[in-house]
């Protein structure tokens, strides 16, 4: 397995614990080795955790002066592995001893931020109490253990094939459709190149330490987003947030998928349905400004035959009155979710062993096709002028507050902080995979497609303006209208057109699976550990279980189908993950920050990853991110409860008070997990207050 520790000499076997409990020592306040008054038996094997240039080093050695050190690698950290408020810790299945103080690098030795009085990782601590079986003059050599690569101690978890498959899956998760649709319209809304400030500092000092945070907390737990919280079991209601979260996305999300396959089946047309008015569904308001020789009509509602298309033909809007009357779902559509949903369970079921393969087509295609895109889009006419309208900067925008709101909004839901799928496939990764560097990796990534993304929408919006002789702005939306109604009629003036019709759903196809089967994959793990962490670990096969959570996502996911079933996809989009993805963020980092200690956590990394976290992230992670979160949620609050919800299709549609109020009850349904299980964990636990949330008890 290709890994940052895939040079760590092969591991040795532990030898089998004794019945009783092994002989402990109190840390050594003076920096000693925790172990060092302990007498083991004679021949009783000895972990040694050596520094050498900050990297911590393990060996093992038989408790005999004849035997050399033996190498061995900690490998993967289990369920058992989880730091105890104590400071104890469990290695590999170890039985936990006391620990003494953190041996740090000297960069660090100075820095006193954070004060806590977490202990740091042991540098001595007997493994075992039961003397393995010894030929006089001779060190045995312990073979490695059935199972584990290259002798690591296997905890029964499966594991990236490569940790390439991982990078891919992180980056095609955070690099989603809102890349597409939504960046580039936000970019020349609020100020063009100047937007690009508050995005990137939001992203440094905001979403990239919370980033990092869950990719450490699940590498180095080896657990899903809820049994994780073991941690600190007060906030065990965060990882039931993420995953009602992720599976309420998942009900509208995958639709986009669906919407796609339709477009590329009828774009294998000899001429795309969409490029004329003169098919049966038009209406008298439709206008093909792009072919036609016409001066605008005076009509105050225009619609492209694009538009036109999607709203009565892909939806049949006009065949429902509202979100009560959604009328039955359109067979054509049903079929093309059960195709979305097919594929995301062959992607699934096997685990990351199958989706790690996936990733490596859906990650990388969108790319290609972008630029082949971009190539195509920069020499039509009009494309300059487009791509000067979506840089050019308006420094005066950056004074208004909404600019900092929408740029904040976007980049938390971009990077996915607070939905778990990060936390849940850092879970594979082997104990000493470098995810710090994927963690940059990914952010770098996800900032450059987004500006990537927009070049190529906005050559064509260019041009489109051009043919139609009007402003980019009468041209620009965003959301779906973007990539279904405005990007298509661009396209069907194109020789080629089915060609480049076709790339373009294909690249939408592609970004729409990454983010659905990390979704969705974040469900399966969070509760498919949860339920063999209480039931045992064949309580449900893996493929069986993955059938449930893909066939009930697809059952609801069927009003998205129905004729009115665009009004439920806003409404879904608007109450699933908006103000409860930032909440499960936010108590994330209150969790680790201040409850489960800084200290530890930055412990945790330097034994994992050979380094100590410097300043700027652990005051991002205490003050800077919850701060940012926090003021979002405020202001997202107060401008969603100020006005009604509302969809501008063909007509502008308001919503019924009931069905805001159901909405309400989404958001808060993920949000109550919160604080329901504070409440559990505080019922369920004896000790004090302090002791219950830190998890001290």
């Amino acid at each position: 397995m290709s890994t940052s520790g895939a040079n760590n000499p092969p591991a040795a076997t532990e030898a089998a614990p004794s019945p009783g409990p092994p002989p402990q020592a109190p840390p050594s306040p003076s920096g000693h080795s925790a172990g060092e008054d302990v007498t083991p038996p004679p021949g009783a094997v000895t972990e040694l955790r050596l520094v050498d240039g900050g990297r911590v080093v393990t060996r093992l050695a038989p408790h005999s002066p004849a035997c050399p050190l033996l190498p061995r690698d900690d490998g993967y950290h289990s369920s058992d592995s989880t730091p105890k408020t104590s400071g104890e810790r469990r290695v590999a299945g170890v039985l936990p001893l006391p620990r003494g103080p953190l041996t740090t690098t000297s960069d660090a030795s100075d820095d006193k931020f954070p004060s806590e009085t977490d202990s740091g990782v042991a540098e001595s601590v007997p493994l075992a109490a039961v003397p393995p079986t010894l030929t006089p003059g001779v060190c045995p050599v312990p073979s490695p253990a059935a199972g584990a690569p290259g002798g690591v101690p296997d905890d029964g978890r499966e594991s990236w094939g490569k940790s390439m498959d991982f990078l891919l899956s992180i980056i095609g998760f955070a690099v989603d459709l809102a890349n597409v649709w939504r960046f580039p319209f936000l970019c020349y809304r609020n100020g063009g190149g100047a937007f690009l400030l508050p995005y990137f500092l939001i992203t440094v000092f905001g979403a990239l330490p919370l980033f990092f945070m869950e990719l450490v907390l699940g590498q180095y737990n080896r657990q899903g987003p809820i049994t994780v919280w073991k941690i600190c079991p007060f906030f065990r209601g965060v990882g039931y947030c993420a995953v009602l979260v992720a599976y309420f996305v998942s009900f509208y999300y995958n639709v986009i998928i669906a919407w796609s396959i339709y477009f590329v089946y009828a774009s294998f047309s000899f001429t795309l349905p969409w490029t004329s008015c003169n098919n049966s569904w038009n209406t008298a308001d439709c206008w093909d400004g792009l072919t036609s020789e016409e001066p605008r009509p005076n009509i105050s509602r225009l619609m492209s035959p694009s538009e036109e298309y999607f709203n009565y033909v892909v939806l049949q809007l006009h065949k429902s009155d509202g979100f009560d009357d959604l009328g039955p779902p359109q067979p054509g559509l049903v079929v093309c979710g059960l195709i979305t949903y097919f594929i995301l369970y062959l992607s699934l079921f096997k685990g990351v062993k199958s989706s790690g393969k996936v990733v490596w087509v859906t990650a990388t295609m969108p790319y290609v096709i972008l630029t082949l895109l971009l190539i195509r889009g920069a020499l039509l006419p009009g494309a300059a002028d487009g791509l000067l309208y979506y840089i050019k900067p308006s420094v005066s925008a950056l004074s208004d507050s909404k600019v900092w709101y929408e740029a904040a909004v976007q980049v938390f839901f971009s990077v996915g902080a607070g939905f778990g799928v990060h936390l849940s496939y850092a879970s594979y990764n082997t104990f000493n995979n470098n995810c710090y560097r994927d963690c940059l990796i990914t952010s770098l990534v996800n900032a450059f497609t987004s500006f990537y993304s927009g070049l190529v929408i906005f050559t064509y919006l260019g041009y489109m303006a051009f043919k139609q002789k009007t402003e980019i702005s009468e041209v620009a939306i965003d959301g779906p209208g973007l990539v279904f109604q405005v990007y298509p009629e661009a396209v069907a003036t194109l020789p080629g057109s089915q060609i480049w019709s076709c790339l373009f759903f294909l690249m939408l196809i592609a970004l729409g699976l990454d983010s659905g089967m990390g979704g969705l994959e974040c469900v399966i793990t969070g509760l498919l550990d949860e339920l063999r962490n209480t039931f045992g670990r064949r309580v449900i096969r893996r493929e069986v279980f993955t059938a449930l959570v893909v066939g009930s996502s697809f059952l609801v996911s069927i009003t998205n189908f129905c004729q009115g079933g665009i009004y439920v996809f806003h409404w879904l989009d608007t109450y699933s993950a908006g103000i409860s993805l930032l909440c499960s963020a936010l108590f994330e980092a209150v969790a680790v920050s201040w409850m489960y200690g800084l200290k530890r956590f930055c412990a945790d990394i330097q034994h994992m990853l050979g380094f100590r976290p410097r300043l700027y992230w652990r005051v991002c992670w205490k003050f800077i991110s919850p701060l940012f979160i926090l003021i979002t949620i405020i202001i997202g609050l107060r401008s969603q409860m100020a006005n009604p919800l509302e969809y501008s299709g063909p007509t502008k549609y308001l919503y019924p008070r009931w069905a805001e109020a159901v909405g309400w009850c989404i958001t808060a349904s993920s949000m109550l997990m919160i604080p329901l299980w504070m409440v559990i964990s505080v019922v369920r636990r004896r000790g004090s207050f302090k002791e219950v949330v830190t998890g001290s008890v």
